[in-house]
């Protein structure tokens, strides 16, 4: 849903509106052009909106006569609504392929014609390509997988094919290149690129490559499948990577946004937070938005074709033909996943349990042809046939038939005259995208005065009505709040709801009809449109207040953003510092900062201990370890590091030297860890994968080896639970990255740095060079209190200051490094003491 904030914002237009802003041509040719647009053509917008898309929204076809090229605005596409969605200020252009082959010959022309008259850039892609790019990959691969049908031998989508995968990304790179020809402008910042749907999830990482500021959003119209579905997929980190680059990503329902969250959480380790009602996702310095909400209709457009003659006179022949009867229709693709077979069964079960309706109830089923071509197709439609034919065999009579079985192609204007007779809308499929079947149909049963008249509607009539069984794996179920939901999977729940949606009372009916029309007229493509450009320009608005940075190859790249002051810190501009300094502080944090965090030994490497003894060994130095580890371990391994400074359990041991004694930070009650590790110990033993560390001063429990989302959960629980016995305790409960830990008051290492800076100063040896290294949240306060100590100017100034974070990411620090191997590069490098002369 959007947020409350953004909703007081939305300016949405009316039915009216769309009726004055109706702009789609019916017919366009090659040759002798026939347009509903004028000749003059408008100054360029100041905003345009491109929608990339697999297909254009348009029929082609050659006329019969001529032979040429005959071109319109398919009214059944979502996409080509949204010419009307946006203010007349916005110029909405498209770029995909077309639905019919176009020789060699004619592609140029038909593609000026398309860019001059239907603002369409056309891509012409190589048969080859196509074939194994959109029938192989996407349509025998992305497509089940994604509807939850695992890729297995013997299926005709078969298993991976990498020959099909590199199709699908030179294909997607074909379309980047084209979005970037049409945003090749002085203006482009003006530009907003929405892409759509599954065949394109590689374009975004093209795209970016070669715009930095480009806003960049994309919309998935199928189901996006849990985690473990989507783990099988061999090139799953490739199109997560592909999908960040975007600014905005968006999904029907929370159920396909939870699962692209999980798998971003399980294979990336990216994990999300939610702002003021706005999910968001932290990918390299930038804020990549999921954007959570169903499409909408185009009121206007349907009841202005509700008016048509064709439209009343087919309405008018249906309500005769059904006449006393109760009818029934479903509208669906011909496809595994709508569950037609399913349907048909759940019909024959409510005749042959309730024999009153035989002879009365009537399922009108509508299918539209198949998308893609294949021997699962005719397996399926040979599956309904029997079915069909079995309940029409056993239960016909003279005059009635129980299923009627309409296969496509059907035109609009019938399905719409359907749609107004019929009392009920049965859409069950086992698992699809949004389906807007169910909100045609309700605005069909409000009707309008055209269609009113013609079905003999009055001020005396009942009022209008009509009850929708939906499954409950489709995308529109959750804004269906007054629907029958069903499990498609079970034929009795299926025939329960049918004889229970016949029963209703005429005013439960007309209840159920007014909440949903109520939520379907309010929440049309305007609404859906505006709401994610709106979105779009919340998630880019810090788009110039960044730098930015090129990283990795191919479908590995990835954009990173920088604050404006952030910058790699180089040996030569800090060895320069270094030279002309002489009282130094070096404060270096130890796991993820001098050892991966993912290395089994923890212990320092041979050239850790070498380095920290060259640093130590100059008299200029004081050089300090700053870890939360306990004191005992990180005392047994730097033992060898005589002049070396510890400070552990982040701060609340302090040592100068090997062999100084050890400072405690100051004297604590420490009774509250009989309370802490029973709690802790449940929460271990319930986690599996998790751990306890208990220190001297502190208790952590680890789960960075149990389940990510099991033990995100039981981290949040775990944190709540201590927060409230605690509560009158002098501790901290701080979840940090895969732990929880509880800690005296006033802990941390930002104090420590405090202390160190303090205690020189008071020896007489104020610093003027400090170096600072760390990788992790704990590491900010030392950053955050080094930021503030700097700026205050009752304090002595440091000459030299080089706070540095490991990786580029947000941070208080003003330096980063790359990795690891970079901070020990960074401290080799530093020159070594100089010997003075006697």
């Amino acid at each position: 849903m959007v947020s409350s904030c953004c909703l007081d914002q939305l300016n949405l237009l009316s039915t009216d509106d769309f009726r004055v802003m109706n702009r789609i041509p019916r017919v366009m040719k090659v040759s002798g052009v026939i347009s509903d647009f004028g000749e003059d053509q408008q100054a360029m917008p100041r905003k345009r909106v491109i929608i990339v898309s697999n297909q254009l929204p348009l029929r082609a076809w050659r006329d019969s006569v001529s032979n040429e090229w005959c071109f319109e605005f398919d009214e059944n596409d979502l996409l080509s609504l949204l010419r009307d969605a946006f203010p007349p200020d916005t110029e909405v252009r498209y770029v995909g392929t077309l639905k019919a082959d176009v020789d060699t010959a004619d592609q140029e022309e038909v593609a000026q014609v398309l860019h001059d008259k239907f603002s369409c850039e056309t891509i012409f892609l190589p048969v080859d390509m196509r074939n194994e790019f959109y029938h192989g990959f996407c349509k025998h691969y992305l497509w089940p997988l994604f509807h939850y049908m695992m890729p297995m031998t013997g299926n005709d989508g078969g298993r991976f094919d990498r020959s099909q995968w590199i199709a699908y990304v030179s294909a997607n790179r074909i379309f980047a290149d084209k979005v970037l020809e049409v945003t090749d402008r002085d203006d482009e910042d003006e530009d907003h690129v929405w892409v759509h749907d599954y065949h394109l999830m590689a374009l975004p990482t093209f795209l970016r490559r070669r715009s930095n500021r480009v806003k960049l959003g994309f919309f998935l119209h199928s189901p996006f499948p849990s985690s473990d579905m989507y783990k099988t997929l061999p090139v799953r980190d490739e199109i997560l990577r592909a999908l960040l680059n975007c600014d905005l990503i968006g999904f029907h329902t929370f159920d396909y946004a939870r699962h692209f969250l999980s798998s971003c959480r399980r294979i990336l380790g990216l994990h999300s937070e939610s702002n003021r009602g706005h999910i968001a996702l932290e990918y390299y310095g930038r804020t990549v938005t999921i954007k959570i909400l169903p499409a909408g209709i185009h009121m206007g457009q349907l009841e202005s074709m509700m008016s048509e003659e064709s439209t009343l006179r087919m309405a008018k022949e249906l309500k005769h033909k059904y006449e006393g009867k109760i009818m029934m229709v479903g509208v669906d693709d011909l496809d595994l996943f709508k569950g037609i077979p399913q349907k048909f069964s759940a019909m024959g079960e409510l005749l042959e349990t309730n024999q009153e309706l035989r002879g009365k109830v009537v399922l009108v089923q509508i299918t539209n042809p198949a998308r893609s071509l294949g021997r699962d197709v005719q397996q399926l439609l040979d599956e309904a046939n029997s079915i069909a034919k079995e309940v029409n065999n056993k239960y016909e009579e003279p005059g009635y038939q129980p299923i009627v079985f309409l296969k496509g192609p059907v035109t609009t204007q019938e399905k719409l005259a359907y749609y107004a007779v019929a009392e009920f809308c049965v859409v069950t499929p086992v698992r699809d995208g949004m389906n807007l079947v169910p909100y045609k149909y309700t605005v069909c049963r409000q009707g309008c005065p055209a269609l009113d008249k013609a079905l003999g509607v009055d001020e005396n009539s009942p009022p209008k009505n009509s009850v929708i069984i939906v499954s409950e794996f489709i995308g529109c179920s959750p804004s269906l709040s007054g629907a029958i939901r069903v499990n498609p999977w079970n034929i009795d729940e299926m025939a329960n709801a049918m004889y229970r949606a016949i029963d209703l009372s005429e005013t439960e009916k007309h209840l159920r009809h007014e909440k949903h029309y109520k939520y379907i007229s309010s929440h049309d493509v305007a609404y859906w449109a505006r709401s994610f450009d709106q979105d779009l320009v919340r998630a880019c608005r810090d788009h110039y207040h960044k730098r930015y940075w090129r990283v990795g190859l191919g479908l590995a790249f990835r954009l990173v953003a920088l604050e404006p002051n952030f910058r790699k810190l180089l040996g030569d501009t800090l060895n320069s510092a270094y030279k002309i300094t002489s009282s130094r502080l070096i404060l270096l944090d130890y796991d993820g900062t001098m050892m991966p965090p993912t290395s089994v030994n923890k212990g320092p490497s041979h050239e850790v201990i070498s380095v920290l003894n060259r640093l130590c060994d100059d008299p200029k130095n004081i050089v300090f370890i700053v870890s939360g580890r306990d004191r005992d371990t990180l005392s047994k391994w730097f033992s060898s590091c005589e002049k070396l400074g510890i400070a552990a359990e982040h701060g609340y041991f302090t040592r100068w030297t090997r062999d100084s004694a050890w400072e405690t930070y100051r004297s604590v009650d420490l009774s509250w860890k009989e309370v802490v590790e029973p709690i802790m110990q449940l929460y271990m033993e319930a986690t599996d994968g998790s751990c306890i560390e208990n220190k001297e001063s502190a208790v952590v429990w680890h789960h960075q080896d149990a389940d990510p989302d099991f033990g995100l959960f039981q981290a949040k629980e775990l944190h709540d639970h201590l927060e409230n016995v605690l509560a009158n305790e002098p501790v901290v409960v701080k979840r940090g990255q895969h732990i929880v830990e509880v800690k005296p008051q006033g802990l941390s290492k930002g104090i420590v740095a405090e202390n160190l800076i303090s205690s020189m100063r008071s020896k007489g040896k104020s610093p003027d060079f400090l170096l600072c290294i760390g990788d992790d949240r704990s590491d900010e306060d030392m950053f955050e209190s080094i930021a503030r100590s700097s700026a205050n100017p009752t304090l002595p100034a440091i000459a030299e200051i080089f706070a540095c974070t490991v990786g580029q990411k947000p941070s208080m620090a003003k330096y980063y490094v790359d990795d690891i191997v970079e901070v020990i590069g960074l401290l080799r490098g530093i020159p070594e003491a100089t010997v003075q002369p006697n």
